[in-house]
């Protein structure tokens, strides 16, 4: 049982891709891990609630396989900010929200950075 959920969960990781543009922050990425912490010990790896395994396992094929995105189609690929697909994922890579916060840090804050004495 425990041999046929961990090749079930692998497979899912291997097909789930990776955003790299959100790192620490990307849901494959994570996925990967939890497999890795929940399996330390591969296919011998004992498992206490098989079927709550098994119910994890069928809702993340459904997000993968964009159930719910075919169930409840959107009218229109637009949003209330009229951005694309494409420019979402901008605005959301890990880079461009440091970019933001740098931005966002106040006048005085910065002048504190900048003159501050540097720890070797």
């Amino acid at each position: 049982m425990a041999a046929s959920c961990y090749q079930n969960f692998l497979k899912l990781c291997e097909e789930w891709p990776v955003d790299k543009t959100k790192r620490g922050r990307d849901l494959g990425a994570y996925q990967w891990e939890r497999v890795a912490h929940a399996f330390r010990e591969g296919e011998n790896t004992q498992i206490a609630e098989p079927e709550a395994c098994d119910q994890l396992y069928e809702s993340l094929v459904l997000l993968h396989s964009n159930y719910y995105k075919h169930k409840y189609p959107r009218p229109r690929d637009t949003s209330f900010s009229g951005l694309s697909l494409e420019e979402y994922k901008l605005v959301l890579s890990t880079d461009t929200l440091e970019e933001f916060k740098e931005m966002n840090k106040g006048v005085w804050k910065e002048l504190q950075e900048k003159f501050a004495p540097k720890d070797p």
